[in-house]
């Protein structure tokens, strides 16, 4: 029996792989790769990464607002990420970063993220929606428990976020209902270090994993459907609040269309006295192969 990464042992890797290597060019980083079994780089990963190149060469009391990604190509896991960060603007209130993240000398995913000074104005928030407390929701190992599959021992214990499905998780069978909401509890598998840099770059790298289930749930497929081929396409995130990636959020999803062989999912991250820290938006490929 393959012996299981501790909790601690996730969240040193996954760290280790946001702060990426520094190199004699101090606008160019290196990553490496956060491992999984399915052949491709993890887009939240590339997210992550390009986030924390960029923040790199801003001034550490500018924090992330927002990011812009296009994911380009797909990843090759067996290769290190080199990050060439591009410094468009900085202002008095603002800095902006162009990131391209490149492999084979080609980019696979291009970022415009955006840093502000702490300020204040006006301010309102959508309230946070009704949910089970995340002690109350199983575990992804619980939901899988005897299953013995290589996707299914990641999923359970190999990834550095747990992650808790609100919803009757649809990793095997299609959701009962065609609602195009769905909704998780997340927060890394070990504390973090006090870096708010760190803590933006996790919830950028945790915003991919689940968005596109809303898709999936609205037309009655699984994940496992050996018709579906999906792939995150561009990705935007803005961050409201400083929030701590190691404590429960609630990370909400909706689908408002889905045409032309694509899906645009919005989402909301709250944290557990309700406030709302981040919005998302991405839109994927969502194909079902007719063989």
């Amino acid at each position: 029996m393959t012996e299981r990464p501790s909790p601690e042992s996730l969240r040193d890797n996954l760290v280790r792989d946001l702060r990426l290597q520094a190199t004699d060019d101090p606008d160019r980083f290196v990553g490496q790769n956060v491992l999984q079994p399915f052949g491709r780089v993890f887009g939240g990963q590339v997210l992550g990464q390009s986030l924390m190149a960029a923040g790199r060469t801003v001034e550490a009391d500018r924090a992330p607002h927002s990011l812009h990604a296009y994911f380009l190509r797909p990843g090759d896991p067996e290769v290190p990420i080199e990050f060439s960060v591009e410094r468009l603007r900085d202002g008095r209130s603002f800095s902006a970063r162009r990131t391209h993240a490149l492999q084979h000398g080609r980019p696979i995913l291009s970022m415009i993220a955006s840093f502000q000074l702490p300020d204040t104005g006006v301010e309102h928030a959508d309230p946070m929606p009704d949910a089970p407390a995340p002690e109350d929701v199983p575990t992804t190992a619980e939901v899988l428990a005897g299953i013995d599959h290589p996707a299914a021992a990641y999923w359970s214990h190999e990834r550095p976020m747990d992650i808790r499905n609100v919803d009757a998780p649809i990793f095997l069978r299609p959701a009962r209902d065609r609602s195009p909401d769905s909704a998780v509890w997340l927060r890394t598998t070990a504390g973090l270090p006090d870096e708010p840099l760190l803590h933006a770059a996790t919830l950028a790298f945790a915003s991919d994993y689940s968005l596109l289930e809303a898709v999936l749930r609205r037309h009655g497929v699984a994940w496992s459907d050996p018709r579906l081929k999906i792939a995150s396409l561009d990705h935007a995130m803005w961050f409201h609040r400083p929030a701590r990636a190691d404590d429960w959020l609630l990370y909400t999803h909706h689908s408002p269309s889905a045409s032309n062989a694509r899906g645009l999912v919005q989402g909301s991250m709250f944290d557990r006295t309700g406030r709302l820290v981040a919005t998302v938006a991405q839109e994927g490929m969502v194909r079902l192969r007719e063989d």
